[in-house]
Formats: C-alpha cells, sequence, structure tokens
C-alpha cells in the first residue's frame, strides 16, 4: 500500500503539467507566429519601402534646406554667391593671369558652367557624407529607412542647383547679346539627363561615406580634402585635356569629368563626349549601387556604434 501510494503521489503531480505543454504545444501550431530579425549581409535597396516613407524623406529634405541657411543675413542668396564668387575668383587668376584657354567662349561664362554642376556635387557629397553622423539622435530613437537621411541631403543639395542655374541662364543671355559664339540647340533636352547622372554619383559616393563616417570619424576629415582634390581632376576650370597627353584612362575613369564637359556642351554648345560620356555614365551606375548596398549592409549596427 505504502509503495502504490508514493508512486500515485509521484506520477500525479506531472499529469497537469503535461496536459498544460501539450494545451501550449497545440496553440503554437494554430498561432501565425512572426519573429522580426535584423537582416544580416548584402541588402537591395528598397524604394518601395522609401516611397511608403516619402513625407518623412520631404520634411527631411525641407529640414536640411532651413537648417543651412537659418540665422543668416542673405539666406537661400548663398546658393548663387558660392559658385559667383568662386567664378570671380578663378577668372581673375587662372583667366587673366594665368590665362588659361576657354576655346572661343568668354572665360567667366565658360567656368560657372562648369562650376554649376561640380558645386552641387561636391555639396551634396559633403552633406550626405556627414548626414547620418548628423542625426545620431534621430537614428537611436526610432525606425525609418536610413537610406533617407542621406537622400535628402543630396535632394537640398538640388534646391540649390535650381537657384543656382538661374543665373547661368541670365548669362547665357548676356554673353549671347554681346555676340558670344553660345549655341543654343537641342543640347538642352539632354541636360536634365546629364544632371541625373551627377546626381546618380553624388548619391552613390554620398552614401558611401556617410556609412564609413559612422564607423570611422577620419572621414569627416577625409571628405572635404577629398572634394578638393576631386575637383582640379575634374576639367570645371580648364578645358578637358585631349586624349593624346596620356590622360586618357583618368578621364574615364573620373565620371565628373565626362559629366562637366558634357554639361558644358548641352548648355553652351560644343562637341559632345559621346565616348566618355557611356563610359562614365556606367561608372555613375555602379558606384550608385555600390554605395547603397554598402549603406544598406552596414546601417543595422548604426544605432550602436554612432
Amino acid at each position: 500500500m505504502d509503495s502504490g501510494t508514493y508512486m500515485t503521489e509521484g506520477v500525479a503531480p506531472a499529469e497537469p503539467a503535461m496536459r498544460d505543454a501539450e494545451r501550449s504545444a497545440d496553440l503554437m501550431a494554430a498561432e501565425h507566429i512572426t519573429i522580426i530579425e535584423p537582416a544580416k549581409g548584402w541588402q537591395l535597396i528598397n524604394f518601395r519601402e522609401l516611397w511608403r516613407y516619402r513625407e518623412l524623406l520631404y520634411f527631411l529634405t525641407w529640414r536640411d534646406v532651413k537648417v543651412r541657411y537659418k540665422q543668416t543675413l542673405l539666406g537661400a542668396a548663398w546658393a548663387i554667391l558660392q559658385p559667383v564668387m568662386m567664378m570671380v575668383i578663378f577668372t581673375i587668376f587662372f583667366g587673366r593671369l594665368a590665362k588659361l584657354p576657354a576655346g572661343n567662349l568668354p572665360y567667366p561664362i565658360f567656368v560657372f558652367a562648369g562650376l554649376l554642376p561640380w558645386t552641387f556635387f561636391a555639396s551634396a557629397i559633403a552633406n550626405s557624407g556627414n548626414s547620418v553622423v548628423g542625426s545620431e539622435r534621430l537614428i537611436t530613437k526610432i525606425y525609418f529607412p536610413r537610406l533617407a537621411v542621406p537622400f535628402a541631403s543630396i535632394l537640398a543639395a538640388i534646391v540649390d542647383f535650381v537657384i543656382a542655374f538661374a543665373v547661368l541662364a541670365v548669362m547665357i543671355a548676356y554673353y549671347k547679346m554681346r555676340g558670344s559664339p553660345i549655341h543654343l540647340g537641342s543640347g538642352l533636352l539632354i541636360a536634365p539627363v546629364i544632371f541625373a547622372f551627377i546626381v546618380l554619383t553624388a548619391t552613390g559616393v554620398g552614401t558611401l561615406l556617410a556609412a564609413l563616417n559612422v564607423a570611422y570619424r577620419d572621414f569627416r576629415y577625409v571628405i572635404p580634402f577629398l572634394v578638393q582634390l576631386w575637383m582640379f581632376a575634374t576639367p570645371t576650370i580648364y578645358m578637358q585635356p585631349s586624349a593624346e597627353t596620356g590622360m586618357r584612362l583618368t578621364l574615364f575613369i573620373n565620371p565628373m569629368a565626362g559629366f562637366v564637359a558634357a554639361f558644358r556642351a548641352c548648355v553652351l554648345g560644343g562637341p559632345m563626349p559621346y565616348e566618355q560620356l557611356g563610359v562614365c555614365a556606367a561608372v555613375s551606375i555602379a558606384a550608385f549601387f555600390f554605395g547603397c548596398l554598402y549603406f544598406r549592409k552596414v546601417e543595422d549596427g548604426f544605432a550602436d556604434v554612432i
């Protein structure tokens, strides 16, 4: 009797626990359970998610525009003054003193037509390269597609480009009335396409620098040096060297060399470097996808290391 009693006492308490475990297993099998985990490795650009957050992208862009000119006396006029003052300086030192050739065009409009797309490119990669670090509080608090941060900086730079382009239009009208050989034709229709490739290049380089700047703060100092070096490697203030000078490979690798020359040819007239433009377009697309894909690969760790 005693041994039977002990067996009953040993088995009976386990039966309710077994029933609960079986019931829990049945419920788990019947219900749909979703486990959210961060994606790992290389990820594609989620354009659908970016479109869903388009209002946030708009407000981030508008924030960048307002912050840039907040508490300034001239406001958005700085978007015009920067390329204009650079044009004046380069005209004095390189146009009149060094007497750099500008073809059959007046040197001021020649250099301004090159500085305009370059100023946009330099401003875009500098601002987007520091955008993620500058949005530390936003990134560590809420979830949203992180690509929206550097993309907003690129869009804010486009606003400055549109404002400064009005100055170029005035200069074209002025020099054309003075008899300068400026030929406006079908090339103007290609100018938006050239600018789209410049935006694509700036987006790829800017997002890559933004991701690297989070992990390695040295890029905060590398970006200004990179912009200055890249500018003098691009024919913005001088005529593009011919292929016979031994710089053919350098000009083809640098996408901005072809885009600046093509943009100048579109708005002022002149031969279009189609061969170089095709190679630069391929480099631009590759830079865009590589920069964005690398950004997506490391963005999950931004909140931890920023």
